[in-house]
């Protein structure tokens, strides 16, 4: 899956560091309220950036940044995208990964070799759901292998979950909940239908403020910090 985007600068992606953005192309789900939807459907629409051209442009702004964020799309499909890594971590810059947590063989492998200072988690819905999401019907069992990585490395993570109306609702949020097990900090993030993947997620109403504090009351129990993200 090729990188397919490149952002300068991010205050917001990576808390407290200045952060450039790589985007890769290609997922192995299809979440109806993805906000990269393009990235997903029809990459092709993007030109393609080379990983050396993507490299000399990280190079160039290391006297500013002090983060990379490798995003997506899902980038631990694409099979070149640990030596990229590796680069840039040769730069001496703090690395994030956000990842749907599918692929722990490539986290691990990552871990390894300390490339990673922070992952971010997408915990969809109850794992029995993924399937919905076009997923593997083995999620459950992935996502624990993840999950148990990044509760034993030495790094900053967090988990994340989308509250869209129909795929995240109270009973989902226990079966989240159950899969974390106090791992690591749990973000609950509002959904935004305005640019939702599936066209008739565009036109569902989020959850309440009510609803959504609602739902964290019932993350609560499952972590030692939850918060809400985008209300």
């Amino acid at each position: 899956m090729p990188i397919k985007g490149f952002q300068g600068t991010s205050l917001l992606d990576y808390p407290a560091h200045i952060a450039s953005l790589v985007f890769y192309s290609g997922c192995n789900m299809r979440c109806a309220y993805c906000h990269n939807a393009a990235l997903v459907e029809t990459p092709e629409a993007y030109p393609d950036i080379c990983a050396e051209d993507l490299f000399d442009m990280v190079a160039a702004r290391r006297g500013f940044i002090d983060a990379v964020v490798i995003s997506g799309g899902e980038p631990t499909l694409d099979k070149t995208m640990p030596q990229l890594v590796e680069r840039l971590k040769s730069l001496d810059l703090l690395i994030k990964l956000d990842t749907n947590g599918l692929k722990p063989q490539v986290v691990e492998a990552l871990l390894r070799k300390n490339l990673l200072d922070f992952v971010s988690l997408d915990l969809k819905t109850a794992p029995e759901r993924y399937s919905e999401l076009g997923a593997p019907t083995n999620a459950a069992a992935t996502l624990r292998a993840s999950i148990a990585l990044l509760a034993a490395a030495d790094i900053e993570i967090e988990f994340r979950t989308t509250c869209m109306p129909g795929y995240v609702e109270m009973e989902d949020i226990h079966a989240v909940g159950e899969l974390i097990e106090r791992a690591g900090p749990w973000v609950l993030q509002q959904f935004v239908p305005e640019y939702a993947l599936a066209e008739d997620a565009r036109v569902v109403v989020p959850h309440s403020k009510a609803m959504m504090q609602e739902l964290l009351a019932a993350a609560s129990p499952y972590a030692d910090t939850v918060t809400l993200r985008g209300l």
